[in-house]
This record gives structure tokens, C-alpha cells and sequence, in this order.
């Protein structure tokens, strides 16, 4: 009986966190498809959140790398003026990092769906 307290209460905490990005997110961001963030390559900057060793193997064309955990510190490079598009391995490092953006007064601000893993436009790879 206690023990499905338990996973119950850690189910709830579980699946309550994952709502909250959702909507956190939701307020911080757009959220556009493959085409719609092809489309918006050439007037924004792009920003991949992966990894630099992630980054060298395989990068969307004309991606900037900030990895998340130096994007904080990164604020300045990114100009408010022009539309931020962010992407990463899913889509989790890109929810928090809009909503850094937002708190900072980013307006223009999108993340890709399906983050790198469901981009198949123009990559640039070592391979």
C-alpha cells in the first residue's frame, strides 16, 4: 500500500514536470516544424545547444554552437533584433533556453521540433 504512494507521488512529481516546460516553453517560444525553421535560417541565428563534440560531427548549415551549460554566459553574442532559432538532440536544453531568452526580452524566438534528430535539411558533418 505504501509503496504505491510512493510511485504514485513520483508519477505525478514525473509527468508534472514535464507539463511544466510544456507550458513554460509554450509561453517562451514558438515551436515550428522542419520546413518553417528552414525557411527561418536565413534571417535568424541559429543556435545548436549540443555539445561541441556533438556539434563536429553533424551541425544544421550556419548553426552556432553555445553549449546549454555556457548559453547563460553567452546572452550578449545574441542580438535581440533578429529571430533566435535554438535546437538540441530533443527539444529540453531548447524549452530552457527560451525561457532564459524570454526573461531576458527575446521576442523572436523559436525552437525546432524533434530537435537535430528529426532535421533531415542541409547538415555539415566531419563525416
Amino acid at each position: 500500500m505504501l509503496l504505491n504512494l510512493v510511485l504514485s507521488i513520483i508519477i505525478i512529481l514525473f509527468v508534472g514536470y514535464y507539463v511544466y516546460w510544456y507550458v513554460v516553453g509554450r509561453r517562451a517560444a514558438k515551436y515550428v516544424d522542419e520546413a518553417q525553421f528552414g525557411e527561418l535560417i536565413a534571417a535568424g541565428q541559429v543556435i545548436d545547444l549540443r555539445e561541441n563534440v556533438e556539434y563536429r560531427n553533424a551541425h544544421i548549415m550556419g548553426a552556432r554552437n553555445i553549449s546549454y551549460q555556457m548559453f547563460a554566459q553567452s546572452l550578449a553574442a545574441l542580438r535581440k533584433d533578429r529571430p533566435v532559432l535554438l535546437y538540441d538532440t530533443t527539444t529540453r536544453l531548447s524549452t530552457r533556453a527560451a525561457v532564459k531568452l524570454h526573461k531576458e526580452g527575446y521576442t523572436e524566438v523559436y525552437i525546432l521540433k524533434g530537435g537535430f534528430t528529426g532535421w533531415h535539411g542541409k547538415k555539415a558533418s566531419k563525416h
